[in-house]
């Protein structure tokens, strides 16, 4: 019994240490790389690499070479580059190694309340900013408060971040972010140097996401991009992450615009059309069957109203009455759906107007 305890003297009861868990692991893999989503991993690294905005481009520039800042307000539409020039112009100014301790970034997902922006933001704020830079350059005085989202906050917080925007000039700058300006305080955007930024071109998407697809080694068609292009309403961010989906899911082969359909969520043309063609018979039944196979094949009506909106706009065959009419109830449907209205409700009642408009002489 004792024999089969103590079991064969080959097998050592020595732990394995960390260390030989880590050259075991290492050397029977080799070193993988992690996967980085390739929004982040082609995010500009520099402010030269910012796609379209030559304004704000070239006032940053003169900025860095002068090492100093105003304070910032930054305001657009989603997925325009943002987030992204400001990082790279800290990434300049600070170089990698001071930029962890010279930047504060707070976005909407953290407590922003007006005990965050008295405690938090104005005891960073006040650290004074000294020491240079390990490659020797120069290395300005103050430090960046990112408030990423900033038309998310409460007007309580945004009235107490004017006090500490003044009091410490000297050691900080602020650097604003969201997407509609006219929900920031008066107070804050008149302290701030303004800059618009604009829906990238359909041209300057194209190239952006074709230089991803080839370093990527991706196979798409150029029918696929410009639809890519269409789909994601000039947001780059959205584009790139749909064509890395596509990517994942095609496993290789060659992207086509039905993939991209696919994954975009968006409503096939024909289904929009026999939808159409359904409130013009007259029949409600028709009617409420093509709507249940509708919200039964998964597709989002607040996404029906949007393309909706543009085949109404769009189309010859209605008179200026009849669209606005149809319109008008649109939007009465997308904000019940940002409240939270049931989906089949709403589309049936779209869809009862629109069968009236069609069907009256």
């Amino acid at each position: 019994m004792q024999a089969f305890l103590k079991g064969p003297a080959s097998i050592s009861t020595k732990p394995v240490t960390a260390k030989e868990k880590s050259a075991a692991g290492s050397s029977g893999e080799g070193k993988r790389t992690k996967p980085i989503p390739w929004v982040e991993k082609y995010r500009p690294k520099n402010v030269d690499e910012v796609a379209f905005q030559d304004e704000v481009v070239a006032v940053l520039k003169k900025s860095l070479e002068g090492a100093d800042l105003p304070n910032l307000l930054f305001y657009g539409p989603p997925g325009t580059g943002k987030t992204s020039t400001i990082l790279a112009a800290a990434r300049e100014l600070f170089g990698p190694d001071l930029f962890r301790q010279r930047v504060l970034e707070l976005n909407a997902s953290d407590e922003r309340g007006i005990q965050v922006i008295r405690e938090k933001v104005k005891a960073f704020a006040q650290l004074t900013a000294s020491g240079s830079r390990s490659d020797g350059k120069m290395c300005p005085p103050f430090k960046i408060v990112i408030l990423d989202e900033a038309d998310s906050m409460t007007s309580a917080a945004q009235a107490a971040l004017r006090r500490t925007m003044e009091k410490e000039s000297k050691t900080t700058r602020f650097c604003l972010i969201c997407n509609y300006i006219s929900r920031i305080i008066e107070p804050l955007t008149s302290r701030c140097s303004k800059f618009r930024f604009k829906p990238l071109s359909d041209s300057i998407q194209q190239q952006r996401l074709l230089d991803v697809s080839e370093k990527e080694h991706v196979k798409i068609s150029n029918e696929a991009v410009s639809y890519l292009v269409k789909v994601s309403e000039g947001d780059l961010r959205k584009a790139i992450t749909f064509l890395q989906s596509a990517t994942r899911l095609m496993g290789g082969k060659e992207i086509t615009e039905k993939i991209i359909t696919e994954i975009a969520g968006v409503i096939p043309k024909e289904t929009i059309d026999e939808l159409l063609l359904g409130c013009q018979s007259g029949s409600f039944e028709k009617l409420e069957m093509l709507a249940k196979n509708l919200i039964n094949e998964g597709f989002a009506v607040a996404q029906l109203v949007n393309q909706l909106h543009d085949t109404v706009v769009e189309s010859e065959d209605y008179s200026d009455k009849q669209k606005s009419a149809i319109v008008e109830k649109l939007a009465e449907v997308d904000k019940c759906l940002a409240d939270g209205a049931d989906e089949f409700l709403q589309l049936m009642s779209l869809c009862a107007l629109v069968m009236q408009q069609l069907t009256q002489n």
